[in-house]
């Protein structure tokens, strides 16, 4: 981890459907292939290295985040912007510098 640079990106509410994120009920049939392709490419981040963490909170309220590793800013942009959340306009995603300080297991 130390010779890449680690990025977060935080989900926030789409334009057209603002209530995903807090309204389970929101959810559409038309919404399970997105669903799969964004959880399919995040699995293969994390089996390749890259994604170091992904989640959501449970309680509707907290954030969903990625943290993972890309060269530039560029690169972590363009993966951001092809999570398929993203790219399908489910949701937005806001893009950040970050430094995991802590990580089990590690020095």
């Amino acid at each position: 981890m130390a010779d890449k640079l680690h990025w977060l990106y935080q989900f926030k509410p789409g334009e057209e459907r603002p209530d995903l994120a807090t309204n389970l009920a929101a959810w559409t049939e038309d919404d399970d292939p997105v669903f799969a392709a964004h959880y399919e490419r995040l699995r293969q981040g994390a089996d390749d290295g890259r994604v170091i963490l992904a989640g959501r909170s449970q309680d509707g309220i907290g954030p969903a985040i990625v943290i993972f590793e890309a060269d530039s800013e560029e690169e972590a942009r363009r993966f951001m912007e092809e999570d398929p959340f993203v790219s399908e306009g489910l949701f937005g995603a806001d893009l950040h510098p970050f430094r995991a300080a802590l990580v089990r297991g590690t020095p």
